[in-house]
């Protein structure tokens, strides 16, 4: 593989990897993720329902313009821009229709974390993914740090929250830290923890 081969690539062209790709992708990564698995216990269940869960997200990143991929699509980072606006209830709307009977527990995460967010202007990374056999390759490294770049052109900060030992190690190597404490999921639930970049 040549080196660009493995460079990130803004998914606003024609050519890009599909939504279902993406979601299907997303899916298979966080399938196991302590969050998902509280969200949705049955593993059946999450396997049926993961795919619909992501492409909401795959779909509100694409309309802000807010995909990045590796070329061959085996790893994808979803985030948002500063200013961005979604419709909640519209997006309620899309969680109820991909979760049914689940969509609470989401709604319990995001209210969570509303209360934590901050109201500085910055780039929100929802969700990053590995295709399972790839994770030690750096390729999200790699898009992270495309979008902290940008970040720090803009002169901006990065947040997200990070729900694996893993997912804080690659935001910290990407200089993020610890911003204020967890947030604890309910009902010995897991804890997300807030990870905010300063711009440099």
């Amino acid at each position: 593989m040549s080196p660009n081969a493995s460079s990130p690539t803004a998914l606003s062209r024609p050519n890009r990897p599909s939504h279902d790709h993406l979601s299907a992708l997303l899916s298979a990564a966080f399938h196991d993720d302590a969050l998902t698995r509280w969200m949705i216990p049955d593993e059946r269940l999450r396997t049926e329902l993961l795919p619909g869960f992501f492409r909401v997200f795959v779909e509100l990143s694409a309309a802000h313009d807010g995909i990045l991929t590796t070329p061959d699509g085996d790893a994808v980072l979803l985030f948002l821009p500063p200013g961005a606006q979604p419709d909640e209830e519209a997006l309620d709307a899309a969680f109820t229709r991909a979760l049914g009977a689940h969509t609470d527990a989401l709604r319990t995460i995001a209210r969570l974390q509303a209360e934590r967010h901050p109201h500085t202007p910055h780039y929100y990374v929802s969700f990053g993914a590995v295709r399972p056999g790839r994770q030690q390759g750096g390729l999200m490294s790699r898009l992270l740090a495309e979008i902290t770049a940008r970040a720090d052109a803009d002169g901006t900060g990065t947040y997200t929250e990070a729900s694996s030992p893993g997912g804080e190690a690659t935001t910290r190597r990407a200089g993020f830290d610890r911003l204020g404490t967890d947030i604890a999921l309910p009902d010995g639930g897991p804890v997300l923890r807030p990870m905010w970049r300063n711009p440099r």
